[in-house]
């Protein structure tokens, strides 16, 4: 019976790749602590040689233990800017360095692995933009049956993380017994891989970048319509249907060349720094 399902959910998923579709799913990931617990050292903040603190931030993320989460058998999935990184189970936490800006924060739960396609979720059990900045360290808690006690609100009322089974936390309310400090790191291995741990502020660039100019985007087509409206618009001639145009640039194009310009200047110098040179 195991096989079937193994065997139907893979097919299924290979349908939905097949059709261009965006398939949310952790598939081999998932396993929950009633199969698997966490194994991991007790929690310990990482060091500062171990993050760039001067340019990035970075998030904790933390499960404490409870009745309901050992009794999982498929963990909740965390996605960060629409990219999948881990399931958090019971009694556990992990982390990871991120760039600043804003991040999208979701926790899927799985269905055999699967989770959602497009804008159709199973169980989407969390979904929020968290503003991050460099240098700062952030805690995001989360806990199905009890909210944190004595949190100071720091976030506006109406945020999607002052409230809930994902909540920001301070860092005075993590070292409080029972919380962060109570848990186990988030092992990646063979029943439960994970990508946790690690940087990913290439990939948060990225996403902010695309963000970015998804906006102005939108911005330019706007401000086209209103030159349009005002007579800044040259229609094109009769014979060359592919020609006209604003009789000057729209502000938010601007933007998109500076925009696309600074991101070219980061990837040369990163790629400058990460390739070095030698002088032999």
């Amino acid at each position: 019976m195991a096989g079937f399902f193994v065997r139907l959910t893979g097919g299924l998923l290979s349908l939905m790749l097949a059709t261009g579709c965006t398939v949310y799913q952790s598939i081999g990931k998932s396993t929950g602590s009633f199969l698997h617990p966490v194994s991991g050292h007790d929690f310990v903040h990482i060091q500062d040689s171990d993050w760039n603190s001067q340019d990035n931030a970075l998030i904790y993320f933390y499960r404490t233990h409870s009745r309901w989460a050992s009794e999982e058998i498929e963990a909740p999935s965390v996605y960060v800017d629409d990219h999948h990184y881990f399931n958090l189970r019971n009694n556990s936490f992990t982390w990871l360095e991120v760039a600043p800006g804003e991040r999208h924060i979701e926790i899927r739960r799985p269905l055999l692995g699967l989770e959602g396609l497009n804008d159709f979720s199973l169980s989407k059990i969390a979904d929020a933009m968290l503003p991050v900045e460099a240098g700062e360290i952030y805690y995001l808690r989360y806990k199905e049956l009890e909210p944190p006690e004595d949190n100071p609100d720091f976030l506006p009322e109406d945020h999607p993380l002052s409230s809930g089974t994902l909540q920001l936390v301070t860092r005075d309310y993590a070292m409080t017994a029972n919380e962060i400090v109570s848990t186990q790191f988030l092992n990646s291995d063979l029943l439960a891989p994970n990508h946790a741990a690690t940087s990913i502020v290439e990939a948060t660039e990225a996403a902010s970048f695309e963000r970015r100019m998804t906006e102005l985007e939108k911005k330019r087509r706007e401000q086209i319509a209103d030159m349009k409206k005002s007579g800044r618009y040259q229609a094109a001639p009769w014979y060359w249907p592919f020609g006209g145009g604003p009789t000057e640039t729209p502000p938010a194009e601007k933007q998109m060349e500076v925009l696309q310009e600074e991101r070219q200047a980061r990837l040369a110098k990163r790629e400058e720094e990460e390739d070095g040179w030698w002088i032999f």
